[in-house]
């Protein structure tokens, strides 16, 4: 064989890999934001809270006891105790006025400042805990601004609808590009496959090399698609790591191995169909 001829066959092998790979690579990405969007979410909704405003000159042991009560329920991500005088720093520190000093006291009362669970991060879930609140008598008021409670999740739920249909066009495209890059590294072979049918071979005779080319290929390019998929989401953590843990075993394990059984399956089914649609043509319309 020349070194042309060699260049050739490598080329052939090799750019059809790269190209599976680069597919691969959107396919993989996009099920590991769907696969993290609960997680994502999650995040989002666990900043969701409320204030529990207590009644003024409440002793603070009082209520302290009543936030460990608070703590035990199931609705309760993390709660925070904050004073009187943490309350008008806060306030000083946003709007740069020294009210006290105006106003000559602080008018602002202690509050317990809980951070939901996400199951519960809705104004109905809301309602109910504040019912559920009213029969501690040092409680002054729950405060939490319902809008944003609905705009932020009206929010979540459009964006993944939105993002599900975007990736599942996606993963479409993705696929069909796949099933035509195999499609013409047959194509270049058709004559070849005609001509093993016209002296007798069988078509599982001459699948075989085709579709086990096909299916290295996948391989292959799934394996190289996962290297850059993991590179990205190891330096994406590092960045985001201390907001959000991005590095799910589970989740890794299945984009992995989705990654892997995609790339060959569907160059094993683009292989058989492309070469039996070969085999199934006249001799002469192979030349168009």
């Amino acid at each position: 064989m020349s070194q042309t001829e060699s260049r050739k066959g490598k080329s052939a092998y090799f750019v059809p890999t790269i190209s599976i790979s680069l597919v691969l690579i959107v396919v993989g990405m996009l099920v590991f934001i769907l696969l993290n969007a609960r997680t994502i979410s999650d995040h989002v909704k666990r900043n969701i809270g409320f204030a529990v405003i207590v009644k003024d000159n409440t002793n603070e042991v009082e209520i302290k006891r009543v936030q460990k009560i608070l703590d035990t329920q199931p609705y309760v991500y993390t709660s925070k105790y904050v004073t009187k005088e943490q309350a008008a720093k806060s306030f000083k520190k946003e709007m740069g006025e020294d009210f006290e000093r105006i106003l000559g006291a602080n008018p602002l009362l202690p509050s317990i400042e809980i951070k939901l669970n996400p199951a519960y991060a809705n104004n109905d879930s809301l309602a109910m805990i504040e019912k559920g609140l009213a029969r501690f008598d040092i409680i002054h008021e729950v405060y939490y601004q319902k809008s944003m409670i609905e705009s932020i999740n009206e929010n979540i739920r459009r964006i993944t609808i939105l993002f599900l249909i975007v990736g599942a066009v996606l993963v479409l495209i993705s696929f069909t590009l796949i099933r035509n890059m195999i499609h013409l590294a047959v194509y270049s072979q058709r004559l070849l496959i005609k001509t093993m049918q016209l002296v007798g071979a069988t078509p599982f005779f001459i699948c075989k090399p085709f579709v086990y080319g096909s299916m290295w290929r996948g391989f292959f390019g799934a394996l190289i698609a996962n290297l850059v998929l993991l590179g990205a989401i190891f330096f994406v953590q590092e960045n985001v790591g201390n907001v959000i843990n991005i590095m799910r075993q589970d989740v890794i394990l299945f984009m992995v191995a989705f990654v892997i059984l995609s790339g060959v399956v569907l160059s094993f089914f683009s292989a058989w169909f492309s070469v039996r649609r070969y085999l199934r043509r006249d001799l002469n319309d192979l030349y168009v």
